[in-house]
């Protein structure tokens, strides 16, 4: 089954997406849920490690976490009960420094910057439907990688609440990592 293949046309909460069975993995966008089978590629995986152990090693001793999924970030829309969220995605990583947003369940909240490591199931989500999620949310930064082409676009929030222009970065490039004064990622590196 694809990535944007649908549970059914009904709408589900944050309640239902409980009741799931574990061994499946699910995403609710606005209330629709997306089946997040099959599992990433060996080279999707190996650029989330990668971007994982960069940041871990970066973030020893401060207060900010990087997560990598799966792990819940529920994005509750203003009068949603934490139960009633229609709005739950597993981003491949995340980085949130507002440790009142973590619980047991993940993040309830906006993290300050999402990683989503495209595949052609998730392309079009990733490009299109997250990304006006997470401007509407306020992620001060999104990256979208891209691991054919060995690039990757980064998304910087403005004083406006709207993501600037993308800022594509190759290979040979390094980040200036924009919620951070001293990180740089060299991109050789995450796609060695």
């Amino acid at each position: 089954m694809s990535d944007t293949a649908q549970r059914s046309e009904q709408l589900y909460t944050y309640q239902d997406y409980l009741t799931w069975p574990e061994s499946e993995r699910w995403e609710l966008l606005n209330g629709r849920a997306y089946n997040m089978t099959p599992a990433p590629s060996r080279r999707h995986q190996e650029i989330s490690g990668q971007l994982l152990t960069l940041f871990n090693n970066y973030l020893k001793g401060k207060t900010c976490r990087v997560y990598a999924a799966p792990f819940d970030v529920r994005l509750p829309q203003l009068q949603e009960s934490d139960e009633q969220t229609s709005t739950v995605v597993q981003p491949d990583l995340v980085v949130v420094c507002d440790k009142s947003k973590l619980d047991h369940q993940g993040c309830k909240g906006s993290p300050d910057l999402v990683v989503e490591i495209t595949s052609p199931s998730t392309f079009q989500k990733d490009l299109k439907e997250k990304f006006i999620l997470y401007e509407r949310v306020g992620v001060l930064e999104y990256w979208i990688v891209y691991p054919e082409e060995n690039t990757l676009s980064v998304f910087h929030l403005t004083q406006e609440g709207k993501y600037s222009r993308p800022e594509v970065y190759t290979e040979q490039d390094s980040i200036k990592v924009g919620i951070f004064e001293d990180l740089t990622i060299e991109l050789s590196e995450v796609f060695a």
